[in-house]
């Protein structure tokens, strides 16, 4: 499977990562397993994960996709094969929000049990704790990396000014630099004024920064939850503009061209960005998996994707 690099001098890691969030609660461990084993037989070797997977379920405790995770990889004996990326900080059943020292060495210890690893290879901050000091989190993180509990930092949710506050803090105290950025990222915009709460959505500022500082950009919710696959599907309300109506009209007749879908013709054009952006996929069914899988071989043109990333349009 071809390979991206996490920040300017770090691994190369699967090109398309397997996302895990549902797996051993609405997605059950049997077929959580197919989709692990279809990845892995394709040759991936990255998967995404957190600590409150899925614990918003009726029957999620937190912790369940780790599990689930975990006893795949002891049950094919494939732990040194797998890079495995988790995050801390949503809450979940009885553990508040937040990424406080205390609260992110805690989880940690319950990923690493969880995973039944003795080390987390990537691991993210999963939202921007306003409530504690950024320094204060940054040094946790840095002493979990010198404990070899952990491999690389990364960051989700999180805004570019705030990823370059991170950046200075840790080169003024030697501290481990975030190598990864996962935001909410997709072909289709959203509304400008849509409130995603804790959640981020990447824009020009993140790019400017992941360029500038060597760091990789990472998409979840790439492909909208089946939106661009589904005709009788309406948009998401904040996505629901005339703009993105031309953008989906551009998109297929692209596509169209490659002879493609639509799913792979949206991960392919991330691929294909400045910086490239690595997205995070998840399927129930290895059909599905299969197809976003094929996107890796999508090659887009320079000039199909000066037509893809087109601004004369209409903005609402």
């Amino acid at each position: 499977m071809k390979t991206l690099s996490l920040g300017n001098d770090g691994p190369q890691v699967s090109a398309i990562c397997l996302g895990t969030a549902y797996f051993g609660t609405r997605i059950d461990r049997n077929t959580a397993f197919e989709m692990m084993d279809t990845y892995y037989e394709q040759g991936g070797r990255f998967i995404d994960t957190a600590n409150n997977y899925a614990g918003w379920m009726p029957e999620g405790l937190g912790g369940d996709a780790e599990r689930t995770i975990g006893a795949w990889m002891q049950a094919r004996g494939v732990r040194q094969d797998i890079f495995i990326a988790s995050k801390v900080g949503f809450n979940y059943r009885d553990i508040p929000l937040g990424t406080s020292p205390d609260r992110v060495r805690q989880e940690c210890e319950k990923s690493l049990r969880n995973l039944g690893v003795e080390r987390i290879d990537l691991y993210y901050t999963h939202l921007d704790d306003r409530s504690t000091p950024q320094e204060e989190t940054l040094r946790t993180l840095d002493s979990l990396v010198r404990s070899d509990k952990v491999g690389l930092l990364g960051a989700s949710n999180h805004a570019a000014w705030r990823m370059e506050g991170a950046y200075q803090i840790c080169k003024s105290e030697g501290l481990t630099q975030y190598v990864a950025l996962q935001n909410h990222h997709s072909f289709l915009q959203p509304r400008p004024e849509a409130d995603w709460g804790d959640n981020v959505v990447m824009n020009k500022e993140h790019f400017d920064f992941a360029r500038n500082r060597g760091v990789r950009l990472l998409a979840y919710y790439s492909l909208l939850k089946g939106t661009y696959a589904r005709a009788d599907r309406p948009l998401w309300a904040s996505y629901d503009t005339q703009a993105n109506r031309q953008r989906l009209e551009r998109l297929k007749v692209v596509a169209d061209d490659l002879g493609v879908t639509l799913h792979q013709a949206v991960l392919g054009w991330m691929l294909n960005r400045d910086p490239a952006v690595l997205p995070i996929t998840t399927a129930s069914k290895k059909a599905h998996l299969l197809e976003n899988l094929g996107a890796l071989a999508v090659e887009i043109a320079p000039d199909q994707m000066d037509f893809l990333n087109f601004t004369d349009i209409v903005t609402r």
